[in-house]
């Protein structure tokens, strides 16, 4: 917990870099890509962004870090579907009208999380850092 502490601004930030994925949904560049090379895509992207941020900083505890920031871009595109989908659709749509797709956002970038956090650990004692 500590370590969540001393990197939440980092934590954040990173969260808020996932943000892009559901921007561009939005945006309707996801469609315009093509799916799911467009989705798969850009996870690739903030996922080395994610790494390459942790590895750069040297962070002790990258998989607790990583974690959270998953966490934390979920709750914030939980939050993005609620605000902009009745600006969009007219009506409340996506995970906030159904608390098991809550739970289930939660827990898939928990574990998003925890995979580029094992990855990071992973570069990182190549690399002797």
């Amino acid at each position: 917990m500590e370590e969540v502490k001393k990197h939440k601004m980092l934590i954040v930030v990173l969260a808020v870099i996932a943000c892009v994925r559901p921007i561009m949904s939005i945006l309707g560049l996801m469609e315009q890509i093509g799916q799911p090379t467009a989705s798969l895509a850009a996870t690739a992207i903030i996922t080395l962004a994610w790494i390459a941020v942790v590895v750069h900083a040297r962070i002790r505890q990258p998989i607790v870090i990583l974690m959270s920031a998953g966490i934390v871009y979920a709750l914030l595109a939980i939050v993005m579907s609620a605000m902009l989908s009745p600006m969009l659709t007219g009506h409340l749509q996506g995970p906030i009208t159904n608390p098991f797709a809550i739970v289930s956002m939660l827990i898939t970038n928990a574990i998003w999380g925890i995979v580029a956090g094992l990855l990071s650990t992973v570069l990182m004692r190549v690399l002797k850092l």
